[in-house]
C-alpha cells in the first residue's frame, strides 16, 4: 500500500504542471513502477511478484486518472473542455478548477487504492528492498544539477501564475509562453529539444482543428438541434435528474472511444449545452462534465493515452482490468458527484 500511495503522489505532485497523462504516467509514473516491481518483487514470470505487479499498476493508472481531473493542466484535452465552454460564454479559470476537484479528487485518491487492493491485492505484502533500492539510486544520482535547480523555479513559477493570472491580468498562454522562452533563455532547453516534441506539435495543430470544428457546429446549428432533441426527451425529468442521466450517458460512452481528446471534441460542448437548457448551473455542468472528461478513462485498456502502455506490461489480464475499471467507475462516480456535490454546494457552485 505504501508504494502504491508513494505512485499516486507522485503523480499527484507532477500532474499540476504536466499537461499530458501520457507524458506524466508514461513517461515517468510507469517506469518508477517497473523498476521497483522488477528490483523489490523479482520476475513478473513468479505469480506472486505479478499479482504485486498487477496491483501497483492498477494503483497507479487508476491514480493517474484521478489526478488528470483535479487540474486543467494535467490532461491535454482539459484545456479544450475549457476553451468549449468559454465559447458558451463560461468562464473556468484554473484557481476555479483546482478548488472545485480538491475534495472529491483527495476522496478518491484515498479510497481508490484501498478498493484495488480489496480487488486485486497483491502477492507480496511488504517490500523491505524498496526503501534500500531507492536511497541507493538517490545517493548515485546525486545532487540536484544547476539545470534541474532552473527548470523547478520555472515550474513553481508558471504554477504560481496558472492559479493567479486572472487576478493580475496574466493569461495563462503568454505565461506558458513565458515559461518556454525561459527555458531555452537559460540553456535549460534548446530549440531542438521544443522541435523534437513532435507530440507537442501534433496536439497543437489537432487542437486547433477541433475547436473551430466545434465553433461551426454551433455556427451550422447542430448543437441547438441536438439541445432541443435531448432536451426534449428527459426535459420533464428537472434538471438534476436529467443532468444526472446526460453525465452518465456522457461517462460510459467513452467505451465507444480510445481518446479523451476525441471523446471531448465530439460530445462536450453538445451535452454542455444540453444541460444548461436544462436549468443545470451553468458552471457546476462544465465543471462535472470536464471532470468525467478524465474519470472515464478508468474503464478500458485502451481508454486514454497511458493505458496501452501500463497494459502492456502484462501484469493485468484483460478481464481484470475490465472488472477493476468498472467497480471504480462507479466509485468515483459517486464520490465525485456525491462528496463533490456537497463541497461544491459549500463553494456556491449550484
Amino acid at each position: 500500500m505504501g508504494l502504491g500511495y508513494s505512485l499516486v503522489a507522485a503523480d499527484l505532485v507532477l500532474a499540476p504542471v504536466t499537461p499530458s497523462n501520457t507524458a506524466r504516467a508514461g513517461g515517468v509514473v510507469f517506469p518508477i513502477l517497473q523498476s521497483v516491481a522488477i528490483t523489490a518483487f523479482g520476475p513478473a514470470d513468479n505469480p506472486r511478484a505479478r499479482q504485486t505487479g498487477a496491483f501497483l499498476t492498477l494503483v497507479a493508472y487508476q491514480g493517474t486518472v484521478i489526478t488528470s481531473a483535479m487540474f486543467i493542466t494535467a490532461m491535454a484535452a482539459n484545456p479544450l473542455a475549457v476553451e468549449l465552454a468559454r465559447q458558451q460564454n463560461i468562464a473556468i479559470t484554473w484557481g476555479t478548477w483546482a478548488i472545485a476537484a480538491l475534495a472529491p479528487g483527495v476522496v478518491s485518491l484515498v479510497l481508490v487504492p484501498l478498493l484495488i487492493y480489496r480487488l486485486c491485492p497483491p502477492g507480496i505484502r511488504e517490500s523491505p528492498d524498496a526503501q534500500a533500492v531507492a536511497r541507493a539510486e538517490l545517493a548515485r544520482m546525486g545532487p540536484m544539477q544547476r539545470a534541474e535547480g532552473i527548470l523547478l523555479g520555472i515550474l513553481v513559477v508558471l504554477l504560481t501564475l496558472w492559479i493567479f493570472g486572472p487576478m493580475i491580468g496574466v493569461d495563462a498562454t503568454a505565461a506558458a509562453l513565458a515559461g518556454l522562452g525561459l527555458l531555452l533563455l537559460s540553456g535549460v532547453l534548446v530549440w531542438d529539444d521544443v522541435c523534437r516534441e513532435h507530440e507537442a506539435w501534433n496536439t497543437l495543430v489537432w487542437f486547433a482543428s477541433l475547436v473551430m470544428m466545434a465553433t461551426f457546429l454551433g455556427q451550422l446549428g447542430f448543437i441547438g438541434w441536438f439541445s432541443k432533441e435531448v432536451g426534449g426527451a428527459i426535459g420533464e425529468t428537472g434538471w438534476v435528474i436529467g443532468f444526472l442521466v446526460l453525465s452518465l450517458v456522457y461517462f460510459y460512452s467513452h467505451y465507444l472511444f480510445a481518446s479523451n481528446t476525441a471523446h471531448v471534441s465530439a460530445m462536450f460542448a453538445p451535452f454542455l449545452t444540453v444541460a444548461v437548457a436544462l436549468g443545470t448551473p451553468p458552471l457546476l455542468a462544465a465543471l462535472v462534465l470536464g471532470f468525467f472528461s478524465n474519470l472515464f478513462a478508468s474503464l478500458t485498456h485502451y481508454a486514454t493515452g497511458p493505458s496501452p502502455i501500463f497494459f502492456g506490461s502484462g501484469y493485468v489480464s484483460l478481464g481484470t482490468w475490465w472488472m477493476v475499471g468498472a467497480v471504480v467507475s462507479v466509485v468515483n462516480i459517486v464520490i465525485w458527484l456525491g462528496v463533490g456535490g456537497m463541497w461544491w454546494k459549500l463553494l456556491g457552485l449550484w
